[in-house]
């Protein structure tokens, strides 16, 4: 027996759906309405940011941080863990979920982009769509103005280069950039050795401030 899915359930699974079903257009403007609300706050009222996220996505870590403005399509689509910053102009269209690990770094004008549309002129133009999950990783950094598209998975500590559209899957412990974007190199133990040297340079300047 066929089993009856709401246009948000399929939305949710993957498959093509009416994004001006009612159900939906509910749930997008209530989501503009904590983007609005967020985007409203001040340096000032850091307490009332965290309560807004906490109501508003679909799970939130400890020490999350989100540089207004943001944009989310419906915001409870999106999991984000420990530790996280996005620099200003965060854009996320969460039609299908969106996980983000711990310590995860965005730089400015990042956008998460699940949503897509059919190839066919004549279909996309029923209002049919379809969304695919992104998964970012723990300890992933994205530089200013990368682009993730439906479906992708960055591994855990990759760095992706800024103005990189990710069309595809990046592997753990890389550095990838590019239109579209590639690996370039792996992340090596000489680069941890390299940025140990920098980080006991910085703690003895640190020493010598105290003295």
């Amino acid at each position: 027996m066929e089993v009856f899915m709401t246009e948000k359930e399929r939305m949710l699974s993957g498959l093509l759906y009416k994004a001006n079903d009612e159900e939906l257009r509910r749930d997008s403007h209530r989501c503009r309405m904590f983007n609005h609300e967020y985007n409203q706050t001040t340096v000032l009222d850091i307490p009332r940011r965290k309560e807004i996220i906490k109501e508003w996505l679909g799970s939130v870590g400890e020490h999350v941080v989100l540089v207004p403005p943001v944009y989310f399509d419906y915001g409870n689509n999106t999991y984000i863990k420990d530790d996280f910053f996005a620099n200003a102009d965060l854009i996320i269209l969460d039609v299908a979920p969106v996980e983000i690990g711990s310590r995860v770094m965005m730089g400015p004008r990042v956008g998460l982009y699940t949503a897509g549309h059919p190839i066919d002129a004549a279909i996309r133009s029923e209002d049919l769509e379809f969304g695919k999950k992104i998964v970012i990783e723990d300890d992933v950094w994205l530089g200013g103005n990368v682009v993730v598209n439906p479906g992708v998975t960055i591994g855990a500590r990759s760095v992706i280069a800024s103005g990189s559209v990710v069309t595809k899957d990046i592997p753990s412990d890389v550095v990838a950039g590019g239109v579209p974007c590639k690996v370039i190199r792996k992340i090596t133990e000489n680069d941890r050795v390299e940025w140990q040297k920098e980080k006991d340079e910085y703690l003895a300047y640190q020493l010598t401030k105290g003295i």
